[in-house]
């Protein structure tokens, strides 16, 4: 018995109860409401089963979180071929047959003939779609009831438990199915997520061709630098607002000739899902002696990362103007959220090679810019040492380990 039977038993008139039943109708209704709530979660057991997974994984108990996530993929996928089976069954009787696969005809003559288990089948169907995307067509729930079969988010967290257990070409399958089946992701930001968990997988395994390859698929979504359409891109003044293939032109002579400060005034593009992959491509491409493509993609990483930047201070402070980078680091070292922010997209390691990449391409004066920025502002380490050493004697950057 289904819950929807169940809510058609409490809507339908009762009956006058006779003196000694109210006991046993009691136990019966009491019975009723403890069946409920297992009735309801009867096939949707698999999304809790995901969440004790991650549970697992959250504690390191990395063979019980497999366990779970492999569970919740088999209850899915139990789940929606019983639903499969219902509709293909239900769609096989001659009087439906009849009705010219049209869904309305078809989901009112499920409902009207009380076929519970087809019923159940469409309105899963219109929970996870607008009814509207079927164009009155059963045969398209039929079809998408089949894609939903499919579990990307338990595929990806198998595959991040054989990352965190070292079997990186198992992760990497998986990572790899969880693409195949991004048409049935909830989320579909997260299929930017699977991209990069591909690469930084052939990264780990110095698989650097298919880590570029799959870098460079990210950046599809970076409508400024796959078509030059510079829908998203802020320019300051007037002079600039030319067709958008010259944008981009325009932007790095802009860099190239007056300098980090003018360039941050004049542009502002805030692309987050694409940063990574500038910069990791920047940094490739620098490490292989690709100075050419290592400052196009550093250039756009280091001004996506200024813009987020420079927002979030005028945000704390709405009087803010940007005149150079100097001015930007009391509020760095005064807010945690952009320092954290500063630190998590390698905003100096960024800063410092794209000076490098301005320095090899015959742009010397732009790039002794960033390094003075560097070396009176970033924190003691690495990146103020050696900003410092290229001011004193700048030289191409001899990468040993890549990015």
């Amino acid at each position: 018995m289904g819950i929807h039977r169940i809510r058609r038993i409490f809507q339908a008139p009762s009956a006058p109860l006779r003196a000694g039943s109210c006991g046993s109708c009691l136990i019966i209704f009491l019975l009723f409401l403890i069946a409920i709530p297992s009735y309801a979660q009867t096939g949707q057991d698999w999304w809790y089963t995901l969440e004790l997974g991650k549970k697992s994984f959250r504690e390191g108990s990395y063979g019980d979180a497999l366990l779970h996530f492999e569970d919740a993929r088999r209850q899915r996928r139990a789940m929606y071929e019983r639903m499969e089976k219902d509709m293909i069954d239900f769609l096989s009787l001659t009087p439906v047959r009849r009705l010219s696969n049209s869904l309305d005809k078809v989901d009112a003559f499920a409902r009207e003939r009380r076929y519970d288990g087809a019923s159940a089948a469409l309105d899963e169907a219109y929970f996870r779609f607008p009814k509207a995307d079927f164009s009155d067509s059963a045969i398209a729930v039929l079809e998408a009831l089949g894609r939903m079969k499919n579990y990307p988010e338990a595929e990806y967290w198998i595959g991040e438990t054989y990352r965190v257990e070292g079997e990186l070409s198992l992760a990497l399958a998986q990572y790899q199915k969880v693409w195949d089946q991004r048409d049935s992701l909830e989320q579909k930001a997260f299929e930017t997520d699977i991209m990069y968990k591909i690469a930084n997988v052939h990264k780990t395994l110095q698989d650097y061709y298919n880590m570029e390859r799959k870098l460079l698929g990210v950046l599809d979504q970076d409508a400024l630098w796959s078509t030059g359409d510079g829908a998203d891109i802020s320019v300051r003044t007037s002079e600039h607002n030319a067709q958008n293939a010259f944008a981009r032109n325009a932007m790095r002579r802009t860099l190239e000739n007056e300098g980090v400060g003018r360039f941050l005034a004049l542009y502002r593009y805030i692309n987050m899902p694409v940063e990574q992959a500038h910069r990791l491509l920047g940094l490739y491409y620098y490490a292989s002696g690709r100075h050419h493509n290592a400052l196009e993609h550093l250039m756009f990483a280091f001004l996506i990362q200024s813009s987020v930047i420079i927002e979030e201070v005028i945000r704390h402070d709405f009087d803010f103007e940007f005149s150079s980078l100097d001015g930007l680091m009391p509020y760095i070292n005064r807010f945690s959220l952009i320092s954290d922010y500063v630190n998590t997209v390698d905003f100096y390691r960024t800063a410092y090679y794209l000076g490098c990449s301005l320095h090899v391409n015959g742009k010397t004066p732009a790039a002794r810019t960033l390094w003075s920025f560097l070396a009176f502002h970033a924190p003691a380490g690495e990146w103020q040492n050696r900003a410092r050493s290229q001011l004193r004697q700048p030289q191409v950057e001899r990468i040993v380990e890549r990015p």
